[in-house]
């Protein structure tokens, strides 16, 4: 594995302040989004991989109204912790509604998964503030939560995806029914929301009874809706870290889940609701080919810092053994259970260095990006 960033970087920063001993950084978890929970699990253990000789970690909870909180850095509860009960000190961002400050924060570590806090939105906010921030930016993270937008555009840079139809709550009329649908994707297909993740709202279609039920549960989530073809075959995962110049991919793993498919409840809830294989039984040229079409992806969709890159591998019919990309995530997940650490630590990094890496990449995007003109060029003087 070839090293993105290295410890001399993190100590550099350090030495820019002779008075700092530790990296400020802020875990944002929780959240607006029916991932919530999630959230809090995987914020959990960033927290205890986070290096407390390097660093100085400070929760920051939103809760499902938006409003923010100092959350407790006791791990039992941040994971329990019901922010919708108002638990901790509300805060408008830097400053308490007491009028104490949070204090200066060097990086914002955002853990938050799915609307208001991967899309977009929560970096958009950052960047606004001139904060440094780990993971994607703006364009990166609303492109990689929009997945009608994400698979139109892997689709234009020639990446390999499987076939899909886009249906919009507010052109009824243009919508394509379910035998349309049937006939264009075969039986079964998926249902899903266009903008969230962890498996929710998502449903298997058999028939036209499951197919208005599927529908009905998907626009309750979003404005939009995707039909997609049931790949038959197995499930791949990768995870990339780096720039968006220069990101690198890790060993594959595999997912191979013990229900139907891989829902919310075997990803997060159910420690035995998935065999995990890492590293993936793969043969070593399509173990390369993941790898590639993983950075690929990355680059394609404007990603930086983290992403893990989904993939199915067809193994029926005359198409098997083909990659097709599933979808993108720009903020994994760094639960117990989550493929995107584990990835890493199989290729060689452990989840401290991988903290280290993406906070890292943080600051040198910060810095790169503060010297950019921000300022009009000043007016060429006519001869």
């Amino acid at each position: 594995m070839t090293a993105v960033v290295t410890d001399e970087s993190i100590e550099a920063y350090w030495l820019m302040d002779t008075q700092r001993t530790k990296i400020r950084v802020a875990i944002l978890f929780g959240g607006r989004s029916s991932e919530h929970e999630v959230s809090a699990r995987s914020a959990a253990n960033v927290f205890e991989a986070l290096d407390r000789t390097k660093y100085d970690p400070i929760m920051v909870g939103i809760d499902r109204d938006g409003r923010w909180f100092l959350g407790n850095t006791d791990r039992e509860k941040i994971e329990g912790i019901s922010l919708t009960q108002g638990k901790g000190t509300a805060v408008e961002l830097v400053r308490t509604a007491a009028g104490e400050t949070l204090g200066a924060v060097d990086v914002v570590f955002p853990v938050l998964h799915g609307p208001f806090g991967e899309d977009g939105t929560v970096q958009g906010l950052l960047k606004l503030a001139n904060v440094p921030f780990v993971g994607a930016g703006v364009l990166g993270s609303a492109v990689g939560m929009d997945k009608d937008v994400m698979k139109r555009l892997l689709r234009d840079a020639g990446l390999p995806i499987g076939d899909f139809v886009t249906l919009h709550r507010g052109r009824p009329a243009s919508n394509p029914g379910f035998a349309a649908l049937a006939q264009r994707l075969g039986l079964p297909f998926f249902v899903k929301p266009a903008n969230l993740g962890s498996s929710i709202g998502v449903h298997k279609v058999t028939d036209e009874a499951r197919f208005v039920n599927a529908l009905a549960d998907a626009f309750r989530f979003d404005h939009k809706v995707l039909a997609e073809e049931f790949i038959a075959g197995r499930e791949i995962e990768c995870s990339v870290l780096g720039d968006a110049d220069n990101p690198i991919a890790s060993l594959p793993g595999e997912v191979a889940p013990q229900a139907d498919f891989y829902s919310y409840e075997a990803k997060y809830i159910d420690e035995n609701g998935a065999i995990l294989t890492i590293p993936a039984d793969l043969p070593a040229e399509t173990a390369k080919s993941v790898q590639e079409l993983s950075v690929a992806a990355f680059q394609a969709l404007c990603c930086e810092g983290m992403a893990r890159v989904d993939f199915f591998l067809r193994t029926r019919g005359e198409r098997a053994g083909e990659l097709l990309i599933n979808e993108i995530n720009t903020i994994p997940g760094f639960t117990n259970i989550s493929m995107y650490p584990k990835l890493w630590e199989a290729s060689g990094l452990r989840y401290s260095d991988l903290m280290d890496r993406l906070i890292t990449l943080a600051l040198t995007r910060f810095e790169q990006d503060s010297r950019l003109e921000t300022a009009a060029p000043p007016a060429q003087l006519s001869a």
